[in-house]
């Protein structure tokens, strides 16, 4: 019966052919809703939850100031209303009692993260949203939050994770780049094309190799590349020389891009238009309201980082001069945004210590404050377009401390010349002191047998959702917000590497950082301009960093928790990719003066088991009296401690 009224209800919702909304986004299909989603479950008193999953067709003006900064927007075609149409996948989740808090999601590679963050769920379980347990803790839920997805990226295949269907640009070509590390020595290897190629004949494309991103690129006579399609190629992969981490390089000529930009706008679109339309075409609109007074944006890494991207190009402001996002939470972003709105765009890549170091995502600016980059002479901020037009959210930016290490972090509360910059009144910025890039919720500390220490379990959840607590009362009250937790000159949290850490047996540290660069996409091969400066974040004697938010983990340690990880093999000169490292304190005062380790034992700092609970309780109150932790997150914290679960 429940799936028969689901049928029903998608064929009777179907917005196909109505008249175009007054937002721009002209037609939404709903493919299916389930009015008690989640298996049912309540999520007190915003009660039970509706699912709605469906595809939104924007249409965009070309000739309007805000889409113009949209590459390739012009070359597009159009519509009869001279517009330019892509279509957006969107699930929304819509509690019976919400809370007017439309919280979006810009999906990480067609994927939903948040409740690995705030509900640690498996990323898997939140993408498939359909048992009780897929939504975790329920923590967004039972606040009333509306939750809402929308596909914005259009190189991801169709089916399963969250897309877009771009307008292509037919007849374009230019230089394209591609760059993949195998993690295996089998050859020869396949592998896919972001972009068609325009010339299948290989002696058009330049492959080369080499063992480390600084290293020169060399094209030994074993290697060669076979086109197998326009989008898919053969390496065959010289046998000596290179291990698994080797670095592979492809440029070629490219065809027929597609324009990438639109997914900004997508999300711009699809936000206002949840937020403000009250026609029938919005499944949130009852009796002609949609319920929303505000909404916040939030991304997870990539999707972080378009985030700023979004903000910078100006897309916090709609087609109608209104704010978009009232709040802004860009996670685990650094001080990067993205390679969306370009030519042959590559929104997936990531720059890391060793794979991806030169694509144009480390951009000036870095920082929400206006400042003038020292090598180029440029000055912006990521904030000025909306200043512009009073459309600026109230912006929380939360990191782990691993973006200090691989996302040149310093550059968020720094210059390009290493001086203090003050953040503005409407932003706040955290670090999540000793945390990885993205751990599982459930993580454990565990061997890693291409890094030097075992990886570190530092998970960011119970300080986001104090976070997002706070951003909400700021959006929705003007209740002032904590005051930033991020390393700084000013607090003198942020020194330069070299000599960072102290002498500590066991802790490989030795100097190593992902540099900022200032690097040109040059033809056929991008070229290091200039460096800036980067400091990272001051340590204490026992070698935890001093800076951000020290959780119980931290402040009541058991262990060095570093945000680093060297990796092994050719590529030691290099950082392990988003992971950190953890370095046990010695049990007894005798084991740690054996080993010559300056840090004090277990038994030297916690006589006993209720004296090391205690310092947990310390350190958890106070961050519960500082609003950077939920008083039911402190009280799971002190009963993990006095249960031996709290450091794994």
């Amino acid at each position: 019966m429940m799936r028969l009224r689901e049928a029903a209800c998608a064929t009777a919702i179907l917005l196909a052919g109505v008249q175009p909304s007054q937002a721009e986004v002209t037609r939404f299909e709903v493919a299916s809703t389930q009015q008690q989603a989640l298996d049912g479950r309540t999520f007190g008193e915003a009660g039970q939850v509706e699912k709605i999953v469906g595809r939104a067709t924007i249409a965009v003006d070309p000739a309007d100031a805000r889409n113009a900064i949209i590459a390739d927007i012009s070359l597009a075609p159009r519509n009869p209303d001279h517009r330019v149409e892509a279509v957006a996948d969107v699930v929304v989740l819509r509690p019976a009692r919400p809370n007017g808090i439309l919280l979006l999601e810009a999906p990480n590679r067609g994927r939903k993260l948040i409740g690995s963050l705030f509900e640690d769920s498996p990323a898997e379980a939140f993408s498939r949203l359909e048992r009780a347990g897929d939504a975790g803790r329920g923590f967004l839920l039972s606040r009333g939050y509306t939750l809402a997805w929308v596909g914005w990226q259009g190189d991801i295949a169709p089916g399963g994770a969250m897309r877009i269907d771009l307008p292509i640009v037919s007849g374009v070509t230019g230089p394209s780049r591609e760059e993949w590390v195998f993690d295996h020595r089998r050859s020869p290897v396949e592998a896919a094309l972001t972009w068609p190629a325009a010339d299948l004949d290989p002696a058009k494309a330049r492959l080369t190799v080499r063992a480390r991103p600084s290293d020169p690129r060399a094209a030994p006579a074993e290697l060669r590349v076979r086109f197998l399609g326009a989008q898919r190629i053969e390496i065959v992969r010289p046998q000596e020389g290179f291990d698994a981490s080797a670095l592979y390089e492809l440029v070629y000529e490219a065809r027929d891009p597609t324009v990438t930009g639109l997914g900004f706008a997508a999300i711009r679109d699809v936000a206002t238009f949840l937020k403000h339309e009250g026609g029938p075409n919005n499944p949130l609109a009852l009796h002609g309201r949609t319920g929303i007074s505000r909404a916040v944006g939030f991304g997870v890494s990539q999707s972080g980082r378009v985030l700023r991207d979004f903000l910078y190009l100006g897309f916090n402001e709609d087609e109608r001069g209104r704010i978009v996002f009232d709040g802004l939470m860009p996670y685990i972003a650094g001080s990067r945004r993205s390679f969306t709105n370009a030519r042959f765009a590559q929104p997936g890549r990531n720059p890391s210590p060793h794979v991806d170091r030169y694509y144009p995502v480390d951009q000036f600016p870095f920082s929400y404050t206006l400042s003038t980059d020292a090598l180029t002479g440029r000055r912006d901020g990521l904030l000025v377009r909306c200043r512009l037009t009073n459309t600026c959210p109230k912006i929380m930016h939360v990191d782990n401390e691993y973006e200090m290490w691989g996302s040149r972090g310093a550059l968020i509360t720094t210059d390009t010349q290493g001086a203090q910059l003050e953040l503005p009144p409407d932003v706040r910025a955290f670090m999540i002191t000793g945390a990885p890039h993205a751990p599982a919720p459930s993580g454990t500390t565990t061997p890693n047998a291409a890094c030097e220490l075992p990886a570190s379990p530092v998970h960011g959840g119970a300080p986001a959702r104090a976070l997002l607590t706070a951003l909400t009362s700021w959006i929705s009250d003007e209740f002032r917000p904590p005051e930033s937790r991020y390393p700084s000159r000013a607090h003198g949290t942020l020194a330069r590497a070299e000599g960072l850490y102290p002498p500590i047996p066991g802790l490989p540290y030795s100097g190593l950082y992902n540099p900022a660069e200032w690097v040109e996409q040059a033809s056929p091969y991008p070229v290091i301009r200039g460096t800036y400066p980067l400091l990272l974040p001051r340590v204490d004697g026992d070698g935890n960093t001093l800076g951000g938010i020290r959780m119980p983990l931290i402040e009541a340690s058991r262990a060095t928790y570093t945000a680093w990880n060297p990796m092994r093999g050719q590529a030691a000169a290099t950082l392990c990719n988003h992971l950190g490292g953890v370095l046990p304190y010695a049990a007894t005062k005798s084991e740690r003066i054996a080993a010559g380790d300056p840090r004090l034992s277990l038994e030297e700092r916690y006589p006993s088991q209720g004296a090391y609970v205690g310092a947990v309780r310390v350190a958890a109150d106070r961050l519960v009296s500082e609003r950077l932790l939920l008083p039911e997150d402190a009280t799971e914290m002190v009963e993990a401690a006095a249960s031996g679960t709290l450091a794994r």
